[in-house]
């Protein structure tokens, strides 16, 4: 006899967005979810609602309630995806994002602008960045491990540092974007001494793509690519992933994926 009807909670607006509602036999699916949406009902009182397809935009909070005229129910729940948040910023420097640009940025490399939470589970779990970036409710921070002079001063204790809410038009920042392994995709490594232009080249004559930097992320995160070469990105960043930290890697103590920065894409050196 109930009612069910199922909505996300957008964080940049804290808006319910509507994605099913049943009425006895009768349901419809609304939004961008419609296609890929729809009630388990694995018995009469199932209600649990199935994702097909799952993508990094689906994570978030979730609202269930059953509608009977007077008892009406409901219940909260999150989907976590397992990811990784990395930094980024554009070739021509940092700070120079605003809201839109950053989203943007991060849609580009295959992530998408990181919730506070991700951000917060990243910097347990050692991410130390001394630029403030957007993240996806229009909030500004940045993680600190080691309290340091040029991020706030060896006096200011660890943790994520906070700008607060800033305005999404005029203020410029860098971004913090999450990826994860849904795409399915294989990053793998071709070994050369090629420009930009031939990098993507070779990866054509493999029947594949140059890999976009939350793509390396992923594979860095998730099936431990470990690379001591740096490799051309299709932001036209070089890169290498390292998973078992050695002397001749960098010498940096942790895991992680290393830049070289955005180099001339003329350089056949990578």
């Amino acid at each position: 006899n109930y009612r069910v009807k199922w909505s996300k909670v957008e964080p940049a607006n804290y808006r319910e967005s509507i994605i099913i509602i049943t009425n006895g036999l009768y349901h419809k699916n609304y939004g961008p979810l419609s296609p890929r949406v729809r009630l388990r009902h694995s018995h009469r009182y199932d209600a649990s609602l199935t994702i097909t397809d799952v993508a990094l935009e689906d994570e978030g909070r979730y609202r269930c309630q059953l509608v009977n005229g007077l008892e009406d129910e409901s219940i909260s729940l999150t989907l976590h995806l397992e990811g990784v948040v990395f930094p980024y910023q554009p070739s021509n420097g940092r700070y120079k994002f605003n809201y839109q640009e950053a989203k943007r940025a991060c849609e580009q490399q295959d992530s998408r602008l990181a919730t506070y939470q991700q951000l917060y589970k990243a910097w347990t779990e050692g991410l130390d960045w001394c630029n403030a970036g957007w993240i996806l409710d229009g909030t500004v921070h940045y993680p600190i491990i080691n309290s340091r002079e040029p991020c706030g001063g060896r006096l200011l204790l660890p943790g994520v540092r906070t700008y607060g809410a800033r305005d999404k038009q005029k203020d410029r920042f860098d971004a913090f974007c999450f990826t994860s392994a849904l795409q399915g995709s294989q990053v793998y490594f071709i070994r050369g001494h090629l420009n930009f232009k031939e990098a993507g080249q070779a990866c054509r004559n493999h029947g594949a793509a140059i890999a976009k930097v939350g793509q390396l992320y992923s594979a860095w995160k998730f099936s431990q690519l470990d690379r001591c070469d740096g490799g051309w990105l299709a932001d036209g960043s070089v890169r290498y992933p390292i998973t078992t930290p050695r002397e001749r890697c960098g010498g940096l103590p942790d895991p992680g994926v290393r830049s070289f920065g955005f180099p001339s894409k003329e350089l056949r050196t990578y």
